[in-house]
């Protein structure tokens, strides 16, 4: 038996079950819980994308982003005017832009 202890996508349990006949343990987390995990998961799937480069990474950032967002009853419409917000207040990274220092 291995133990993984963390969020997994929803199919996740299926896939294993069908593809490779074995049986999944899993339980529903609470709200708290929940939250926390989606936390744990935004940490891993950024490590994960840190280490590869790769834009797939990027698209479950997205993804746990999504949830975390739903979990805090926020729609992503709403996330985006926050956003844009952000955007006109402060800009983009568009200019590539990189601060070495403020002098006193």
């Amino acid at each position: 038996m291995k133990i993984y202890n963390k969020l997994v996508r929803d199919k996740i349990p299926e896939i294993i079950t069908e593809n490779n006949g074995k049986t999944c343990k899993i339980k529903i987390l609470e709200h708290d819980e929940y939250l926390a995990s989606l936390n744990a998961k935004l940490q891993e799937e950024l490590k994960e994308y840190l280490e590869s480069g790769e834009v797939e990474e990027l698209a479950d950032l997205e993804e746990v982003l999504r949830a975390i967002l739903d979990a805090k009853n926020i729609s992503y419409e709403e996330f985006e005017k926050i956003r844009n917000s952000k955007v006109n207040k402060r800009g983009a990274f568009k200019k590539k832009v990189f601060l070495e220092s403020v002098e006193e």
